[in-house]
């Protein structure tokens, strides 16, 4: 474990349960973060990966199972609730305007006015800010997001994400449509916000990307839980076969996770 080994998990799931009509999408779903751990979420396309996210962030409601932030149980009802608790997801298509510059979108719905008018001096100061803060390469905070590279537009949908001070960030195959440079600069990205004490979680069926800055990774197959593995005592290899095999194990619970 990368982050305090002492601390309270900053987010603790446990046994989430969630159908769509006849299919039982997560059964008994439990997961373990702790403050500035780097967690990987991998599985088949119907593992339920996107669908547990979906239940923390609040944009799904879950049929059973509880939901614990830093040790307070949450039961959030939309993705402004979790917000407000400090938890912030990126989808794959980024959500941003490519109509409208760079500032405009890391502020987009909450423009900081002066009486009437948008203060626009104080955007892109600010804007400017987080993107120094995420160390990210954008040539300007005036420039349209639709000319952007995909790696870049990612930068601004990541710098958006943290205009708002979270303290997870749930990345949904980050890396999927990027270049090496691109895929690189992100994953240089996720350790700068680790260093600064982010939780993460990474959908990707990318392994390499998850080895090369993740702690742990979490194996769902068919809506359960079935592996977890820390990095630092596990390969590729090792995760693929119990992606392939789904032989289900016992989930680490909190205590364990935090004595490994």
């Amino acid at each position: 474990m990368q982050g305090d080994s002492q601390s309270t998990p900053i987010v603790e799931m446990r046994g989430i349960e969630k159908a769509f009509g006849a299919v039982q999408a997560l059964r008994s779903v439990d997961l373990v973060l702790y403050p500035g751990e780097i967690l990987g979420l991998v599985g088949d396309n119907s593992a339920g990966k996107s669908t547990l996210m979906k239940i923390l962030t609040g944009a799904y409601q879950r049929d059973a199972g509880e939901i614990l932030v830093a040790g307070r149980p949450v039961h959030f009802k939309s993705p402004h609730e979790s917000r407000d608790a400090g938890i912030e997801m990126i989808y794959q298509d980024f959500a941003l305007c490519g109509n409208m510059d760079v500032g405009q979108n890391i502020f987009l719905g909450r423009w900081p006015v002066t009486g009437p008018f948008v203060n626009r001096r104080q955007m892109y100061a600010e804007a400017d800010k987080v993107l120094k803060r995420l160390k990210v390469d954008v040539n300007s905070v005036y420039q349209k997001v639709e000319s952007l590279s995909g790696g870049r537009q990612q930068s601004v949908a990541i710098a958006r994400a943290i205009s708002f001070e979270p303290r997870v960030v749930i990345l949904d195959e980050p890396t999927a449509n990027l270049s090496v440079m691109a895929t690189q600069r992100l994953l240089e990205t996720m350790l700068e916000l680790k260093k600064q004490g982010v939780a993460q979680i990474i959908i990707s069926h990318r392994l390499v990307d998850i080895f090369a800055v993740g702690d742990r990774v979490m194996v769902l197959k068919r809506g359960e839980y079935v592996g977890d593995r820390y990095i630092q005592h596990s390969d590729e290899q090792e995760v693929l076969e119990i992606i392939v095999s789904g032989t289900r194990e016992r989930a680490l619970s909190a205590d364990q996770s935090r004595e490994a």
